[in-house]
């Protein structure tokens, strides 16, 4: 499945770029379409998969492993020591990639059990994609704050009630995370009068750091339901039975609802290469952009879906994906990803590949710049980051033209 699909792209897409092209220029746009962040700067230590001939000759990728642990998967075993099984977080897998862009404007926030010490009901984990336009460091604050707002909402939402249990207003608690969120992002672009750069958007004349924003989706998956909060036009698609359920819906200029909502707070929208907001913002809402308010908002739509026994993955992506990708295509990329990885490990076994809680005072992997926060990808699942991989690179061969981040989450229950 996975080579039928690379080549089927890679024969759709390379006669009709070459055709204009040079030589020189043909083999640029192939080293910078491919140019992964795979949480390292290493070199690249092996190949795309050789199933995908065409892809992986054609096209190298750095940092082909895109998350993959090193270790081998093996048998089975009993878990050593009582709770073992337990401690397991969420099978998983990353990929973010430059694109066509010359410049990384994504952030990933992975933070399993993000929520530690403040519920009684079991584990949740929090998964966040951000697509940042017009420089990267509104994405990069999302990335390192979102997941501390929502668990302060989260406190205080549950504060007075028997011994946190009661599980709060989710909508309620996403709309303050991602309020404080923006909040933070405005005083930040209002508090930079000088001094060294902070980024690049600092060194344009004059400085427009309140003409940056970010994209926000984010997901909390708990045993019972998983929790979606959006932001822009990054998506959250679930898999189902083999049928794709859309967690979100991308907020487009000319959306019905949000045209309305546009022109009712003072706003226009302008065709300009699409629908714009004021022929600017090819989005509606937005984490920043405080010279378009109010007509692009911070406030996300929240829904609350219940797990389901038959539930088989959530992928949460950027727009770069879904620009060329059907949620419908999506998921069945990953559900053949699957399928050749095998069955989810029973309860109790040790899942290679799997994640593990970090030591004590430990943070998580990924600090400093990197695209991936929160976790150590070379500890993500195979099957997942086999499935991110691939989505990635179907969507540069289909001619994507935006970074392409995204992130698999395997909502499979373990096989007894």
């Amino acid at each position: 499945m996975a080579a039928e699909i690379c080549r089927e792209e890679a024969a759709k897409s390379m006669p009709a770029a070459a055709a204009g092209a040079t030589a020189i220029a043909r083999r640029r746009r192939r080293v910078e379409g491919f140019r992964f962040v795979a949480g390292s700067l290493e070199p690249p230590q092996e190949d795309a998969d050789a199933g995908v001939a065409r892809c992986g000759k054609r096209q190298r990728v750095a940092g082909a492993r895109a998350g993959a642990g090193a270790a081998t998967a093996g048998p089975c075993r009993p878990s050593a020591g009582a709770g073992f099984g337990s401690r397991w977080w969420p099978r998983y897998g990353v990929t973010s990639v430059f694109g066509r862009r010359r410049e990384m404007e994504d952030a990933v926030s992975i933070r399993p059990d993000f929520l530690r010490g403040s519920t009684s009901s079991g584990k949740h984990h929090f998964f966040g994609v951000f697509d940042g336009h017009g420089c990267s460091h509104v994405a990069r604050m999302c990335q390192d704050r979102m997941h501390e707002l929502v668990v302060d909402a989260y406190k205080k939402a549950v504060s007075g009630k028997e011994a946190a249990a009661a599980a709060p207003a989710w909508k309620d608690v996403m709309e303050k995370g991602f309020a404080r969120m923006d909040d933070e992002a405005t005083i930040w672009a209002k508090s930079r009068t000088g001094g060294e750069p902070a980024c690049r958007c600092e060194l344009q004349t004059p400085a427009r750091c309140d003409h940056v924003g970010s994209t926000a989706v984010v997901a909390v998956v708990g045993p019972n339901r998983v929790v979606v909060a959006n932001s822009g036009d990054s998506r959250a698609v679930l898999c189902r039975a083999g049928v794709p359920v859309p967690l979100s819906v991308d907020h487009k200029p000319d959306r019905p609802d949000e045209l309305e909502r546009i022109k009712a707070a003072g706003g226009r929208v302008i065709y300009w290469d699409g629908a714009r907001v004021l022929g600017v913002l090819a989005m509606s809402r937005a984490i920043g952009d405080g010279y378009l308010k109010p007509y692009v908002t911070s406030e996300p739509e929240v829904t609350v879906t219940e797990r389901a026994d038959d539930d088989e993955c959530l992928i949460l992506a950027s727009d770069g994906l879904w620009d060329v990708v059907t949620n419908e295509m999506a998921c069945e990329v990953v559900r053949a990803c699957f399928r050749s990885n095998g069955p989810p490990s029973p309860p109790g076994c040790s899942r290679p590949k799997a994640v593990l809680p970090p030591p004590a005072g430990a943070s998580g992997g990924g600090g400093g710049d990197a695209v991936v926060k929160g976790v150590d990808k070379a500890e993500s699942d195979k099957a997942c980051a086999d499935a991110a991989l691939l989505l990635a690179k179907l969507a540069i061969a289909r001619r994507s033209a935006d970074n392409v981040s995204v992130v698999v989450v395997d909502l499979r229950r373990p096989v007894p």
